[in-house]
């Protein structure tokens, strides 16, 4: 039980207030071995003044693809092989940890429908997981270089709750990480699920995030994230 303990709680996130009256928010996820502070600048410099920024970090715990060294994992990653055995525990508790992060920043005031969720890599695929597994009605997702875990279970085990939502999915073609060709199969399965969902691809971009990508980002959250008048 002492284990068990360690996983309950993540490090304090990283948290960028807002700059106007707060009405959204935007919880978002990194990837694996990064922290929230990874990402909070990027985030904070492309939202509205009106939306909070909260970026958590994972718990250190070892990784299998690396060799069981320790590292911020949301869950632990065995292969990179898009039909292997997946962490299915491991997901379901990195879940209950940001789905509580959602519920906390609903009983501070902010209604479920004006926060939204995302996450790059690792991050990003827990986003997916967690807003189609969420009793909490979101505004929005983005899915920035990823995948969607436990793919086979999503048609019968996901909620109805967010599908009707936007969704943004991204992806470089020239991903050597997450392979371009997972982030067109999870766009595949997820169109089938998702009305409001759309997938672009940067042609030449890696496993990272460039200026044109973060532009359609910051469209995403403006038109999701408007302020309430």
């Amino acid at each position: 039980m002492l284990f068990r303990s360690k996983q309950t709680k993540m490090p304090d996130p990283v948290v960028v207030s807002a700059s106007a009256k707060h009405t959204a928010t935007l919880i978002f996820l990194h990837g694996l071995g990064d922290t929230g502070h990874g990402w909070a600048t990027t985030i904070a410099a492309i939202r509205p003044p009106h939306v909070k920024v909260i970026c958590p970090t994972a718990n250190k715990m070892p990784v299998t693809l690396n060799s069981g060294f320790e590292m911020p994992s949301w869950f632990d990653l065995m292969t990179l092989d898009a039909s292997g055995p997946e962490d299915e525990a491991g997901i379901k508790k990195a879940f209950a940890l940001v789905n509580g992060l959602i519920s906390e920043e609903v009983k501070a005031g902010t209604p479920s429908d004006r926060i939204m969720l995302g996450g790059f890599s690792q991050g990003g695929a827990l986003a997916l997981y967690t807003a189609l597994h969420s009793e909490h009605k979101l505004g929005g997702v983005i899915a920035l270089s990823c995948w969607a875990p436990l793919h086979k279970q999503l048609p019968t085990q996901a909620k109805p709750t967010n599908m009707e939502v936007p969704y943004l999915q991204c992806h470089g073609d020239c991903d050597p990480v997450v392979p371009y060709r997972w982030g067109q199969l999870t766009s595949t399965l997820l169109k089938g699920m998702l009305p409001g969902h759309q997938f672009k691809t940067y042609k030449g971009l890696m496993h990272s995030s460039n200026e044109e990508e973060l532009q359609d980002v910051k469209k995403f959250i403006a038109e999701i994230g408007r302020a309430h008048v």
